[in-house]
């Protein structure tokens, strides 16, 4: 790793370092900076406990226990200079007795965890705002594989030779190279993604998720997954056919919920089991600027999209303004949920609503960005 003098127009070669010789420790130092910072590990990820030992009948703890963004479990095991020999074999151990955590006691796990770290949160709303879902009586956790992450500086023959062998068997385990480097008196740290290459990564992924789903889903999941999928062509088809340009890159955001990214905001369709929404969302919007700085327009704004639903979401990272369907709406639907007649009113629906609420919202969006 180099570092640019871009006035000389030049670089200069960091020293590449131990951490053993830089007298960092595994616990009190490396374990902090990814329970700190879990951004490092490549993803968002919900750390819910530290040197976790709830494990009946031993008294082994793992380093890191993480949820992410699928409400999955993963286990983080950290080491410094050298894995050791038995590193997978402690993980995959520790992944075992993970594997039968139900959804309250990974809640009751986190709540002990953000007690003992003084922060007065609801460990539910907490997990809910980080998942993006509102509705506490559906949410379910650690539904799939459990995965594993190694965090270290060398890792042994033994333990890549094992670790890709059980990437071949479709076990979810990735290794992280953490380097310090020195220049002087400034310490660098560099955490990079070795196995599998990030390159692969997602295709190995993708290749394991078509395996597993094969064996391991459901008839009805696969027939709602169908569904889903079936309905968010037909949704970017009909956007297509009535030339609403802007929603070309409308994507799944998760099954159910569809749309994209645009200067700072989400612009989303989401089915709900009972009523649905198109919405404008505001992920990263913790002091609460961005919906503050709209809401200065409401009157303006709501003159031109009437029955808008203001969501500053206190004490949560995300905000949102949003447009529901009413019941009255929803009862002059034809049939029912998953009938090509119903299909095609809520499609209709979607269309038309976001036709209305993303001009008009983008337009004053624009202006706050711009003030």
């Amino acid at each position: 790793m180099y570092r640019i003098n871009k006035k000389e127009n030049s670089i200069v070669k960091l020293k590449e370092r131990l951490f053993s010789e830089l007298g960092f420790k595994e616990r009190e130092n490396l374990q902090e900076w990814v329970a700190d910072n879990p951004q490092v590990l490549g993803e968002e990820l919900l750390i819910i406990q530290k040197e976790f030992d709830g494990f009946s009948e031993t008294n082994e703890r793992l380093d890191l226990l993480a949820l992410d963004k699928d409400g999955g479990i993963v286990v983080i095991e950290n080491k410094l200079d050298d894995t050791g020999k038995d590193v997978v074999w402690q993980a995959l151990k520790y992944t075992s007795y993970c594997s039968t955590l139900t959804t309250e006691q990974i809640v009751t796990i986190f709540q002990k965890y953000l007690d003992k770290e003084g922060r007065d949160e609801d460990a539910k709303e907490v997990i809910l705002d980080f998942l993006q879902r509102e509705d506490a009586d559906e949410l379910l956790l650690n539904d799939k594989d459990q995965r594993i992450m190694f965090v270290a500086n060398h890792y042994r023959k033994e333990v890549t030779s094992t670790v890709m062998w059980l990437l071949e068997h479709d076990i979810q385990i990735q290794c992280f190279r953490a380097v310090p480097y020195s220049l002087g008196e400034d310490l660098f740290l560099q955490i990079e993604q070795i196995i599998p290459l990030p390159e692969t990564a997602d295709f190995l992924i993708s290749a394991k998720e078509k395996e597993r789903e094969k064996k391991y889903v459901g008839e009805k999941a696969k027939e709602t997954n169908a569904f889903l999928n079936k309905f968010w062509s037909q949704l970017k088809n009909e956007l297509r056919s009535r030339g609403i340009k802007e929603f070309e890159q409308v994507r799944n955001l998760d099954r159910w919920y569809f749309g994209f990214s645009s200067q700072g905001a989400k612009y989303s369709f989401a089915l709900g089991r009972q009523l649905h929404r198109v919405e404008m969302y505001f992920y990263n919007d913790e002091d609460k600027q961005k919906i503050d700085a709209m809401y200065q327009f409401k009157d303006e704004i709501e003159q031109q999209v009437p029955n808008l639903i203001w969501q500053r979401l206190e004490g949560k990272k995300a905000s949102r303004i949003k447009l529901e369907m009413t019941e009255e709406v929803k009862s002059e639907f034809r049939g029912k949920w998953g009938d090509d007649e119903y299909t095609e009113d809520l499609i209709n629906w979607l269309c038309e609503s976001m036709a209305k609420l993303y001009p008009v919202l983008t337009s004053y969006w624009e202006r706050v960005r711009a003030s």
